[in-house]
């Protein structure tokens, strides 16, 4: 018995640890009733366990009690077992102990559609449900401690089953798949009832039979599908998963057709050596079957049309790891791979095409009917970046990309997308704070309101029923709780229903939320709050408007007077989501039983973990009784007419407790005639069989054991007309709940008649007069003590009204708006409903623009959605102009007709002044905004000199491709400084005070994009340079990119140095962009030289230079740039220079140029000396005073080189009579060298 303890502590750790995402699941999934017309899916994979074996250690001994317990009318006793920390929910209800991933989070864990963590941060969405999978973990989930009520994670769909796998390797499971989703069998260890009471037994029989799986004992794993409605067949699939391994190593699949009388092994039909690992089944035809065998041996599918009689195998070329099915077309399914692919198949998986990549797990839904035009639509959202993601919208088939729309403008965080129902949600987060969108009937977005102040830090969506959005929100001043906030019909305004809604995170990290749909009653929900430090449970009748404290019974179980009086002591549930599937949880309801909820829960003036017990309301809420003093798990039989009842403990159980009249009274049964560990409880209860499957085993080594119960046998004919009686619904004694008052019919306690599934459970309704209990605070309004709605202090209730666009009057709220789903009929005036006033004329006020999605900048050529708001003003008679700020103005005559925003497109980039105004009779109002229009930058060039003089200013440009005026930063670091100099500008003008090498690091910031170029500038005291130019060759071969020429550069001074015999190292040739082809040469002084010897090392540099000029002008300095091609380097501007380049192929081109020169030099002398004599030129007199213009020079050997102005140059005859000159004296290097300085004044920093 130790060691069995030891297993079945390990499988409790394993179920508590599991992650779950409410959307694909990778372990067993959870059937909620009402989700038939929605998305299915069945996906099942071994659980995870992430304890290790010494938990088991910490288990709570047994603490036996011998005292009789009572059980009215008759008596019968039980084991007291340990009551262990059970945390769990029947499927049938409505839970929203949810879970919660990134973004607004859906939380599916209700049988009303409560989704599982945001609308990401809406989160797992409600279509996501599983279909039938379900899974049977046979290690004892009840081994936990009695103290300590643990919660655990909901059932995810879409969990990785590389994860899942991770459980103790002796740990045995069943994963069984349930046909119905509605039909959702529950699972729970039962303890040993040893407390030995002689109950009364009932003449009635329970017809049971047994049957073991032989030769599966070794199979730690199991997957069972019952295939549905009045169906016989079962299939079951046990596996060996090898934990070391990661991996299924053997499989059986066995298949009974009497209802689990009998089973039939099927291995030969589906091949001897195929190892299956999963099991799903189609929601809208259950006798279809698909398995996918283990990837580690073969990737196929195997494919059954008839109950798995027979199979067909498929191979496949990608790694499943869940799947959906469409709501409707029973052979259209998505699959999602491990490598993040979306696949489709329209053939029942037979074949498959990739339907898109870079999918966020568990995000993309089939179409909704009705709201999607085409059926096979599918939403995606596809990650592009780390936290980005976009919302695409296709059709599976032809998901190309010319086919998809991107439905929202822009990006959206990862794991926001929630398609549910009416609704589309999703989250944008910038500058660390989150906006929440919402898509109604598959409208435009719009943002989602909460009152001004609330600053959600996160948002979960719960429930998106009768087309109303219930979200847990936690406030910025929240840390372990969120509040309940309810919206109106599009999702957009949300106001305030419960404050501190108590909440916890599973192992997974995902949100539980304690709240609880109950199932039948409209309007009726349970929730937890913490109130002063205590959990308390609160209950409501009119969804949400008014909360109250539950009544405790009046006797316990044994019949003692209990004296718990409200407020002060009260009745507290466990509202959790069952942390299994086969278990019925701590909390549940049904729609065919309505008012009927049994509980888990404890009195007191506080929720508590330990001395549980079980009590139901058979009058929805208004009275309690407690039926067992340990907790029970509890399903509806008979279409819940009965009631069956197990005890939660550690050890092996042989019988069950039933009961027909509401819990009064409860008869004990034998299922087994020896005492079985019970693993899990499978039921149909929608069906007419009567038939309840128990799966468990005799000990931890023994075989599977399937126990077939047939409870036919407790009724003894159909129930007639006579068989039932009416009960009225109330609060506390008022008959009108949400507006009506409803009269129901149920069976009369202790009649043994069979219900019929289709008898109607409401007798009649009829509406009543509305008051104030019907109607809530509207947005903008909060409910004060006295509990009258007034108007917040941030909001104004005479804002404008968008409604007289359209009209001359408009509905004026007077505070309240009306409880949705609530029939009550107004009558008269009512001083709650909205008020019909006329518009009266306004004056614009509170004018707003912004755009779309907040952003002050957009890539060019996108289009960009402004959004008009206005505050105050006569929206109807107030038009609308919006200066775009690059020449185009549109103008609206009314604010209705800006509502779904004003688009535009910008051409070019820069930071446009977008302007709004509005204006009417009774005066205007404007609003700004700047818009940065902002590409890509592509490339950054920095122009820099190669040298600079110490002390001197430098110029530096940063050239950019493509050109973005005014809209970049530009980062310079110069050196080792750390600290960079900002600039708006591409240029700066720079002084360098270091001698030697000086790096200089230019980054140029353009929204999220830096780009950067580097530079090396020597640094020297004085130098020389000269022009060079090379033979025309040169620019047929010029790619003009920055490598070709530092190549080409460095060629030229080895080639200097070789001519000259001057050292490379006093040598710099640095070639300029664009053509033709130019460089400067650059001698520096010899670094071996003192300092001190300045004037020596000045005419060293002459005598340098001088030898340069002559190598040059004699066409001395060549290199060789391919075969047969030799370039010349020549002198700029010398006319003794070759002007023919020893090829001659290009001497036409020589003299082409020579020409030219010739032509514009004459052209430049005859302007110069008759241009007051030619009319057509203007010239600026001497007593000007406007500023010549000027030109910068970045090297300059003096103060008066510095700066050069365009007047000063000399002309073509003083260039001519200067260089005769200088020949004459045998001087030409010098004075050639100062007069090319001076016409190139700004020759290196182009």
């Amino acid at each position: 018995m130790g060691l069995w303890s030891f297993w079945s502590f390990a499988f409790l750790a394993c179920v508590l640890l599991h992650p779950f995402h409410p959307k694909f699941v990778a372990q067993a999934e959870i059937t909620f009733p009402r989700i038939k017309d929605r998305f299915y899916r069945l996906e099942v994979t071994p659980p995870e366990a992430r304890v290790s074996r010494k938990s088991t250690e910490n288990q709570v001994p047994l603490k036996v009690d011998n005292s009789t317990k009572v059980l009215k009318p008759s008596q019968s006793e039980a084991d007291d077992a340990p009551k262990p920390n059970n945390a769990q929910q029947e499927g049938n209800g409505a839970h929203s102990r949810m879970e919660a991933p990134i973004g607004i989070k859906p939380n599916y864990h209700s049988g009303h559609k409560i989704p599982g963590k945001k609308y990401g941060n809406i989160s797992e969405d409600i279509q996501r449900r599983p279909s039938a999978s379900r899974m049977l973990e046979s290690a004892n989930n009840a081994r936990r401690k009695k103290a300590k009520r643990s919660v655990g994670a909901s059932y995810s769909e879409n969990v990785d089953r590389s994860i899942s796998g991770e459980a103790q390797s002796k740990e045995r499971f069943v994963e069984t798949v349930q046909g119905v989703p509605s039909a959702r069998a529950e699972y729970r260890r039962a303890g040993e009832e040893a407390r030995g009471s002689n109950p009364r037994q009932s003449e009635p029989h329970l017809d049971t039979s047994t049957f073991a799986l032989s030769g599966d004992s070794a199979h730690n794993q199991a997957m069972v599908h019952w295939s549905g409605h009045n169906s016989s067949v079962i299939l079951i699939l046990t596996k060996l998963y090898d934990f070391n391994l990661g991996a299924v190593t053997e499989s059986s699949l066995w298949r009974s057709t009497d209802y689990g009388s009998t089973y039939t092994k099927l291995n030969d039909k589906v091949g001897s050596r195929t190892v299956l690992s999963y099991l799903y089944v189609c929601p809208t035809n259950k006798r279809k079957i698909m398995m996918l065998s283990d990837p580690e041996v073969e990737s196929a599918v195997l494919i059954s049309s008839d109950e798995g009689a027979s199979f067909e195998k498929h191979p496949i070329n990608f790694n499943i790891l869940s799947l959906l099915f469409h709501p409707a077309q029973e052979d259209w399914m998505l699959a999602y791979s491990h490598d993040s692919k979306l696949y489709s198949s329209m053939d029942f998986g037979r074949k498959w095409q990739l339907v898109h990549d870079n999918v966020m797990p568990g995000r993309f839904y089939w179409a909704v009917m009705g709201l999607d035009r085409e059926s096979d639509v599918v939403h995606i959202e596809t990650r592009i970046a780390k936290g980005r993601a976009q919302y695409v919208k296709c059709r599976a088939p032809r998901c190309t990309e010319g086919n998809r729309q991107y439905l929202f403008p822009g990006h959206v965080d990862t794991n926001s997308l929630v398609v549910q129902d009416e609704y589309v949600f999703t989250q944008v987060t910038k500058s660390g704070r989150a906006s929440y969108f919402v898509s109604y009937m598959r409208e435009s977005f719009k943002r989602m309101k909460l009152p001004k102040y609330c600053l959600p830090k996160d948002m979960h969506i719960i429930s998106t029923d009768e087309k109303q959005v219930f979200a847990a929100v936690q406030e910025w001043n929240q840390n372990n709780t969120y509040s309940l906030y309810i919206s109106d019909s599009p999702g957009v305004y949300f106001i305030l229903s419960l404050e501190n809604l108590r909440t916890n995170r599973g192992p997974a990290g995902n949100l539980l939320v304690d709240f609880y749909k109950v199932e039948g009653i409209n309007g009726m929900y349970l929730a937890n709050k913490l109130v002063d430090y205590h959990i308390k449970t609160f209950i409501t009748y009119n969804k949400g408007q008014t909360w109250a404290l539950l009544p405790a019974p009046t006797a316990d179980v044994a019949g003692n007077s209990l004296h718990c009086i409200l407020p002060f002591c009260s009745l507290h549930l466990h509202l959790e989501m069952s942390e299994n599937p086969y278990t019925s949880g701590p909390i549940t309801s049904k729609k065919s039983v309505p008012g009927i909820i049994v509980a888990t829960g404890n009195i007191g003036t506080e929720l508590s973990s330990t001395n549980l017990g079980m009590f139901i309301t058979s009058d929805a809420g208004n009275s309690w009784r407690q039926i067992f003093d340990e907790e029970h798990n509890i399903w509806f039989l008979d279409n819940g007419g009965a009631l069956l009842a197990v005890l939660h403990a550690a050890t092996p159980i042989r019988h069950l407790w039933i009961s027909l009249d509401e819990g009064k009274k409860w008869d004990r049964h034998s299922f087994s005639l020896a005492p079985l560990y019970v693993d899990g409880v499978l039921m149909e209860p929608e069906s007419d069989n009567h038939i309840i499957t128990f799966f468990g085993h005799f000990s931890h080594r023994s075989e599977w054991q399937l126990i077939k119960i047939d409870y036919k046998g407790l009724f003894n004919r159909r129930c007639m007309d006579g068989d039932y009686q009416t009960w009225y619904l109330h609060n506390k004694g008022e008959l009108c709940v949400m507006g009506e008052k409803q009269i129901y019919m149920k069976r009369r306690p202790g009649n043994r008649c069979m219900l019929a599934q289709d008898y109607s459970r409401i007798y009649s309704s009829e509406p009543c007069l509305c008051t104030a209990y019907d109607f809530e605070c509207d947005y903008g309004w909060e409910r004060q003590a006295d509990g009258k709605c007034s108007p917040a202090f941030w909001f104004n209730p005479n804002g404008a009204a968008k409604s007289c666009s359209s009209s001359q009057s408009f509905l004026n709220s007077t505070g309240y708006r009306k409880v949705l789903s609530n029939n009550c009929k107004e009558a008269g005036r009512n001083i709650y409903s909205p008020r019909r006033e006329p518009c009266r004329p306004r004056a614009p006020r509170g004018l707003r623009l912004s755009t779309s999605q907040g952003e002050l900048s957009a890539p060019v050529g996108s289009n960009v959605t402004f959004m008009v708001y206005l505050d105050d003003g006569d929206s109807l008679r107030t038009s609308i102009q919006l200066d775009f700020g690059d020449g185009i103005k549109i103008t609206y005559s009314n604010l209705s007709r800006t509502d779904d925003g004003i688009k535009h497109i910008y051409r070019t980039t820069g930071i446009y002044r977008v302007t709004a105004s509005a204006e009417n009779s009774q005066g205007s109002d404007s609003s700004t905004l700047f818009l940065h229009i902002t590409s890509p930058v592509e490339r950054v060039y920095l122009s820099a000199p190669i040298v600079a003089i110490r002390g001197k200013e430098a110029n530096l440009t940063a050239v950019v491709w493509p050109s973005h005026p005014r809209t970049l930063t530009f980062f310079w670091w110069f050196d080792n400084s750390s600290e960079p100099i900002i600039t708006l500008e591409g240029s700066i003008s720079y002084t360098f005070q270091k001698e030697g090498k000086n790096k200089v690091t230019v980054q140029v910031a353009s929204g999220n994009t830096v780009m950067q170029d580097s530079k090396v500038i020597t640094v020297k005291e004085f130098f020389r340079s000269l022009l060079l130019s090379f033979s025309p060759a040169l620019d047929e071969h010029n790619p003009d990119i920055p490598e070709w020429r530092e190549d080409i550069g460095r060629v030229v001074r080895t080639a200097l140095s070789q001519v000259s015999g001057v050292h490379v190292d006093q040598l710099l040739v640095s070639l300029y962009p664009g053509l033709p082809t130019t460089a400067e040469l650059f001698i520096l002084p010899d670094e071996h030289t003192s300092s001190e010897h300045n004037r020596r090392n000045e005419e060293a540099l002459e005598r340098i230079s001088d030898i340069f000029v002559t190598a040059l002008n004699q066409g001395l300095v060549q290199f060789e740039l391919k075969t047969d091609i030799r370039i010349i380097v020549y002198m700029t501007q010398q006319t003794l220079a070759p002007l023919v380049d020893s090829n001659s192929i290009h001497s036409g081109s020589a003299m082409l140029m020579l020409l030219s020169v010739v032509f514009v030099g004459l052209a430049a002398f005859f302007i110069y000396k008759f241009k007051r004599k030619i009319p057509w030129i203007h010239v600026q007199t001497e007593d000007s005073h406007e500023k010549e213009p000027e030109v910068i020079s970045t090297v300059g050997q003096n103060d008066a080189m510095s700066k050069v102005k365009l007047s000063e140059f000399p002309s073509q005859k003083e260039l001519m009579e200067k260089e005769l000159e200088a020949r004459t004296r045998g001087g030409m290097g010098r004075n050639m060298e100062r007069i090319v300085t001076r016409e190139f004044p700004n020759c290196t920093n182009v």
